[in-house]
């Protein structure tokens, strides 16, 4: 076991390129139960300040190295039950590096349904195939395969005995390791994915109808279409590569140079091999190892989306009117707060030539009035056009100064109709609700978009052809890193929003909310350890990503960890402030007193690391922080565009709405978004449209080409 943990360690150094050291704490902390943001914000000393992005895949490869011992010990295990385990045999398993290698390695041992080489053996033909395939030029085939003629075995001929051998040869070939290895290796390298149509229909799949291209050189989204066409019928899929050339190595390394008489039976076998067995075997693996890839890709890219969405900074303190639009049922209405507090709700009916517009603008203009609303925050989904031209137009009109902008309502539905807007919203319907969460995703995108499930966001491609599992796991990580380098209001903070913090379930989030409904708002962290089954270890994970702005510990509103309150007390008293010098924000000069006292004798008499100590004043100096404030805000507008006003060279201020493995697609303010291909986002080579650009970015792009009949356009953001 201590050998096995050495190797992983080493593994993991090579892959990520971080120091022993740092491995091997990082393994005790998370099998001490430690989160992944725990572990980024608050052992900083102990992981040498891993950031979160590589801590998660540390965590990642450690699962798959274990779960690859385990594998391991199992293969181990089961053939040393044969009586078969050979030193080379274990050497060999332990040098495997791969699910795949271990597969091939066990694959003759694995216990086989009935085949051809197994009635073969049955028949006793295992010592002619030994024969054989030794290739001796003294042995005469014909002469050997007549000593098992045997009728009451089922061996009538000489034929039968050498075909029955060939098979054994055949499956021998097949199981070897080293050749599969080498074999699907080629595969790779110069295999073709081969795509034609499976039904005459047209489809969206018809780009794929006649269609090939390099397995070494397929792009993620192209594999991952591909797939779902073939899964809906349209498509017909095979691995292509060169059959002469791959039975011809497999030859080669089964044959002398110089044919012997049985040579051309094991020529003959090693051709069966390829065909019958090899072939058809490393085709379905090969597709599943690129499909895996694939999603992996695609998942990092669906990650870094995700990410940029949560992360768009907040529209804080203004008054909000969401606008879900619609046509047969109306257009709903939900105006709230500063505070995501709802204020008003309605339906007005705009969106059709038979609605009487007048009216709904006479119903919107009150409310605005009303309310004194900032900001119209319009759904970008059905009849999202129409509503946007009028609210447009309705604003023009308007003494008050109103804006609006354009929010991608993905999921809004699935919210809406959930348990949990139920609970929130018992009052309104499901529409109104949906209403409701459009407003609040301007305000707070973060806060709201926690309430839904991350693969209905709606930010990634081909999210639902993935492994659903890993795909929840990736996506709910990026979720619990946002919601905790944000950090979370203890006392206004949701259920949702409190079970993506750190060591906090959902039973515990909403425990906590109980407990603040009987109890009042919490006036210090540690009151939390008073919430049922929230126990030491949970409190530990937590408390430093909780805050408490108006409490009685000035601390409890900034990132500094309970656990650090002493030092921080005493870091203050050294350099001379005190309680009220920090909430005032007076302590502008911390970092300078800071190394006038000297850092590192600082860090001594504090006892805590030089990196702790600087993170304890960067959380004095900005208490309450929120890092998303610093991020550009959202683009507001007050008129509109149409795709038919849009003309080549034209310059423009868009938001990413998008980023896929081809470009990013940009919303420009004319309802349908645009494409930046990935040649056109920067005049330098990018390996993928996500080195430059995340979701929710404020972006000037020029207009290249507009297709108002397909409804393209196609964008460049070079030489603006």
């Amino acid at each position: 076991m201590e050998e096995q943990n050495k190797n992983i360690v080493k593994i993991l150094c090579d892959e990520l390129d971080i120091k022993k050291w740092q491995a091997e704490n990082v393994i005790t902390l998370i099998d001490d139960g430690n989160t992944i943001p725990f572990i980024s914000r608050y052992r900083k000393e102990a992981t040498g300040a891993l950031d979160d992005t590589t801590l998660r895949e540390f965590d990642k490869r450690l699962t798959y190295l274990r779960s690859l011992a385990d594998k391991r010990a199992d293969i181990k295990r089961l053939i040393d039950e044969q009586g078969k385990l050979t030193p080379q045999l274990e050497k060999a398993i332990e040098a495997a590096s791969t699910v795949s290698e271990l597969d091939d390695i066990y694959r003759p041992y694995r216990p086989k349904r009935r085949t051809r080489a197994t009635v073969a053996r049955e028949k006793g033909l295992l010592p002619l195939s030994l024969t054989l395939f030794k290739q001796s030029p003294s042995v005469n085939p014909e002469t050997a395969a007549a000593e098992y003629i045997d009728a009451e075995k089922g061996v009538a001929t000489i034929d039968e005995a050498l075909q029955g051998a060939m098979d054994i040869i055949a499956e021998e070939i097949s199981d070897n390791a080293e050749y599969r290895k080498k074999l699907r290796a080629i595969t790779q390298e110069r295999g073709a994915v081969t795509v034609s149509a499976a039904k005459e229909d047209d489809s969206v799949y018809s780009m794929y109808y006649d269609f090939s291209e390099s397995l070494a050189t397929l792009p993620p989204h192209r594999l991952l279409a591909i797939n779902r066409g073939e899964k809906e019928g349209f498509l017909s899929v095979k691995i292509n590569i060169d059959e002469d050339m791959m039975i011809n190595w497999l030859i080669r390394s089964t044959t002398p140079k110089h044919p012997a008489p049985s040579t051309k039976y094991v020529k003959l076998a090693a051709e069966d091999a390829y065909k019958r067995l090899i072939a058809p075997s490393l085709a379905n693996e090969i597709r599943g190892i690129a499909t895996e890839e694939a999603e992996e890709s695609s998942i990092k890219v669906f990650r870094k989306n995700l990410n940029g969405l949560l992360m768009q900074a907040p529209v804080k303190n203004r008054v909000v009117m969401g606008f879900d639009p619609g046509y047969r049922t109306g257009c709903k209405i939900a105006v709230v707060d500063g505070t995501g507090k709802v204020l008003d709700t309605g339906v007005v009916y705009c969106t059709l030539p038979n609605h009487d517009k007048d009216k709904a603008a006479k119903i919107l203009r009150d409310m605005i009035l009303r309310h004194k609303v900032d900001i119209v925050s319009i759904g970008n989904g059905t009849a999202s056009k129409e509503s946007e031209i009028f609210v447009s137009d309705l604003i023009k009109g308007m003494d008050r100064k109103v804006f609006y902008v354009m929010t991608n309502e993905a999921g809004a539905s699935v919210y809406s109709a959930s348990e949990l807007a139920a609970a929130e919203f018992p009052e309104y319907d499901v529409a109104l609700r949906s209403a409701v969460s459009i407003a609040r995703r301007l305000q707070d995108p973060l806060a709201e978009l926690v309430k839904i499930d991350p693969k209905s966001i709606g930010v990634g491609q081909y999210q639902h052809d993935m492994n659903q599992k890993r795909l929840g796991e990736a996506l709910n990580g990026v979720v619990e890193d946002c919601v905790n380098s944000v950090g979370v209001d203890l006392n206004t903070a949701s259920p949702s929003l409190l079970s993506y913090v750190s060591g906090i379930n959902k039973t515990v989030a909403k425990n906590i909310t109980i407990y603040r409904e009987a109890n009042g708002s919490f006036t210090e962290r540690k009151q939390l350890m008073n919430v049922p089954k929230l126990g030491a270890k949970a409190f530990e994970q937590c408390a430093g990503f909780l805050r408490i702005p108006d409490g009685d510990n000035f601390l409890d509103n900034t990132s500094v960890h309970p656990e650090s309150y002493k030092a921080a007390g005493k870091l203050i008293a050294y350099l001379g402030y005190n309680e009220e010098d920090v909430k005032s924000g007076n302590i502008s000069d911390i970092r300078k007193k800071a190394k006038d006292f000297g850092l590192q004798k600082l860090s001594d008499t504090l006892g805590i690391g030089n990196i702790t100590l600087s993170d304890i004043i960067d959380s004095l100096l900005k208490p309450g922080r929120d890092p998303r404030d610093e991020l550009p805000q959202p683009v507001l507008r007050s008129d509109i565009l149409s795709m038919e006003d849009l003309q080549p060279d034209m310059v423009l201020d868009g938001v990413v709405r998008n980023v896929i493995d081809f470009g990013a697609f940009v919303d420009i303010g004319v309802h349908q978004d645009g494409l930046v291909h990935i040649s056109q986002i920067c005049d330098r080579f990018i390996k993928h449209p996500t080195d430059v650009l995340s979701v929710g970015d404020n972006v000037k792009v020029k207009v290249l080409e507009v297709d108002v009949k397909k409804k393209r356009i196609s964008l460049t953001m070079k030489n603006i």
